[in-house]
């Protein structure tokens, strides 16, 4: 009875919180914050110049005061779809997560999530370009490798990365397998952790973490999918055995919470920490 009750207040406050508190929100935040809390002294200093010439975003109703703003900034922009849907596409790169993992599928010129990192870091080092170009680049840069370390942006193509999979939180209905990993997940991973996310890393930590390439962290997504998303969502089934289901309807419930939980910390954590260090090579010098 108690676990019951527990897990319906979790649900309804999880429910409450979902329109604001989104890996597009909270979870950006955070990994913004973890990242300006590890850049070099140097790079914060260089960051804030560039946030200083926010107004010439022309973006008014997308405020860019901070990087925890940038990171949630091309969200924002989808209020303006008639000036920025163009840059939809560029959140996520999903294919077949039972075939061989392609960092180049789904990317017709540049339209996916691996190859607007690598675009936008070469824009914010260049330091021939304005300023407010090389801030539109910061936002993107910070934003896209907060998405591509939320492992449904890199699901299966045949869902849409898990948006048309219909889902319960607990008892709670009305969500879907993408939004319960971009919002409720999120918010219980970030508020649970212990120590708190957003923190000074060891230097151990940070080799650790801040490894590698965007096609590597799409690459672990991917996984992650394959492993750990599906599979929970199947209640331990394959997602890729010959004959395997595909989820079409699914609860999440706290069993689920708790099993995942580790995992979208550790991802928040990386993200946070690579976006350090990427902010750190581009804006060195």
């Amino acid at each position: 009875m108690i676990r019951r009750i527990a897990l319906v207040a979790g649900a309804l406050a999880a429910l409450w919180s979902a329109p604001a508190l989104a890996w597009g929100e909270y979870g950006h935040r955070t990994t913004a914050q973890i990242a300006m809390a590890n850049v070099r002294p140097s790079t914060a200093v260089k960051v804030r110049a560039l946030l200083a010439v926010q107004k010439q975003l022309g973006t008014p109703g997308c405020a860019v005061r901070s990087l925890a703003d940038a990171a949630v900034w091309p969200d924002c922009l989808r209020k303006d779809a008639w000036r920025w849907a163009y840059t939809f596409p560029w959140h996520y790169q999903t294919e077949s997560i039972c075939q061989v993992y392609d960092p180049k599928a789904n990317c017709a010129n540049g339209a996916c999530v691996t190859a607007q990192i690598e675009r936008n870091r070469r824009l914010l080092a260049d330091k021939t370009l304005p300023a407010p170009q090389r801030l539109e680049a910061l936002a993107f840069l910070v934003h896209f490798v907060g998405d591509i370390h939320m492992p449904l942006h890199s699901g299966d193509a045949s869902d849409a990365g898990g948006n048309a999979v219909k889902a319960s939180y607990g008892i709670a209905p009305g969500w879907n397998l993408h939004s319960i990993w971009d919002t409720a997940l999120a918010e219980r991973a970030i508020s649970s952790a212990a120590p708190p996310l957003v923190r000074r890393y060891s230097s151990a930590e940070r080799a650790e973490m801040a490894g590698g390439n965007a096609a590597d962290w799409g690459r672990e997504s991917w996984e992650l999918d394959k492993t750990l998303v599906y599979p929970r969502a199947l209640n331990g089934l394959d997602p890729c055995a010959k004959g395997a289901p595909k989820p079409e309807s699914i609860v999440w419930d706290e069993a689920d919470v708790q099993a995942t939980i580790p995992t979208v910390q550790h991802r928040i954590e990386q993200a946070g920490l690579r976006i350090a260090r990427l902010l750190d090579d581009a804006l060195a010098g």
